[in-house]
C-alpha cells in the first residue's frame, strides 16, 4: 500500500478486548475482526464469550474466548501473560469493561464508589500496565481506553461515573507521555449515550430519548458502529501520530 494513504487494516494484529461479552464490547470485537485482527474476547462469562467467538469465526474471523476478571490484579496479570505466550504478542488493547449506575450524589454508598472505581479506573489501569509491559518489550502497541462524554461534562446522578471517567482521561495522558517514545500509543474515546441492549430500556422511552437527543446537535444517539470506527482508527497505523488524546464520539454534545 502507498505510504501516502492511511491504512486501517489490522490484519495480523492481536487485539484484546475487555468486557467483550455484551453491548459495545461485543460489537467492537466483531468490528476488530472485520478489520483483520485476531481478537481475544475477555469477560467473566464463558458462555457469552464462546457465543461471540463462534459468531466471529462463522464470519471468517479469528477469535479466542478468555475469562478475565478486571477487578483482580493477579488475574489480569496472569491472563495477559498467558495471552502473549499463546499468541506470541499483544498488539492492541481495548479497555472496554466498565460499570454505570444512576445515583443521586447524596445516596452514593462506599460500596457504590468502590465497585465502580474497581472496574472503571483501577481495573483499566492494571490492564494497561499488564498489556503495556508486553507491548513495551515488543516496541509496539496500541491502547484504546473507553472514556465517556461524562469525563468532560457533568451528568446528573452520575457523580461516581463522571469521576471514574475523568480519571481515565488523566491516566491516558500520563501513560502516553511515558510510553509513546517506546512505540506504545495510548488514547481514549468518549462516546455519548450509545444504543445497546443494555441502554435500550432507557433509550426506548420516548421522553427520555428526547431529553438526551435535545443535547446532541447531530440529532441522534450513537450506535456501536460509531464507536467502532473510532476504535479501528486509533488501533490502526492511520493513527500512528495520535497519542494521549481523547476522541469524542458525542455528536457535538461537548462542543456546547
Amino acid at each position: 500500500m502507498n505510504d501516502m494513504y492511511p491504512n486501517f487494516d489490522l490484519t495480523g494484529k492481536i487485539a484484546v478486548v475487555t468486557g467483550a461479552s455484551m453491548g459495545i464490547g461485543y460489537g467492537l470485537s466483531k468490528a476488530l475482526s472485520n478489520a483483520g485482527a485476531t481478537v481475544v474476547v475477555t469477560a467473566r462469562k464463558q458462555e457469552d464469550l464462546q457465543r461471540l467467538s463462534e459468531e466471529i469465526r462463522s464470519e471468517g474471523g479469528k477469535a479466542f474466548p478468555v475469562i478475565m476478571d478486571v477487578t483482580s490484579v493477579t488475574n489480569i496479570r496472569e491472563t495477559m501473560r498467558q495471552i502473549a505466550e499463546n499468541l506470541g504478542r499483544i498488539d492492541i488493547l481495548v479497555n472496554n469493561a466498565g460499570l454505570g449506575a444512576n445515583h443521586p450524589a447524596e445516596d452514593v454508598t462506599e460500596e457504590d464508589w468502590d465497585g465502580m472505581m474497581d472496574v472503571n479506573l483501577k481495573g483499566l489501569f492494571f490492564c494497561c500496565q499488564a498489556a503495556g509491559k508486553i507491548m513495551l518489550e515488543q516496541g509496539y502497541g496500541r491502547i484504546v481506553n473507553m472514556s465517556s462524554q461524562a469525563s468532560t461534562v457533568g451528568i446528573r446522578d452520575h457523580a461516581v461515573y463522571c469521576a471514574s471517567k475523568g480519571g481515565v482521561n488523566q491516566l491516558t495522558r500520563a501513560l502516553a507521555l511515558e510510553w509513546s517514545s517506546r512505540g506504545v500509543n495510548v488514547n481514549a474515546i468518549g462516546p455519548t449515550f450509545t444504543y445497546t441492549p443494555g441502554t435500550a430500556e432507557r433509550l426506548d422511552n420516548p421522553a427520555y430519548l428526547e431529553q438526551v437527543v435535545n443535547k446532541i446537535p447531530i440529532g441522534r444517539v450513537a450506535n456501536i458502529r460509531d464507536v467502532a470506527g473510532a476504535v479501528i482508527y486509533l488501533a490502526s497505523s492511520a493513527a500512528d501520530m495520535v497519542t494521549g488524546t481523547l476522541l469524542m464520539i458525542d455528536g457535538g454534545w461537548t462542543a456546547q
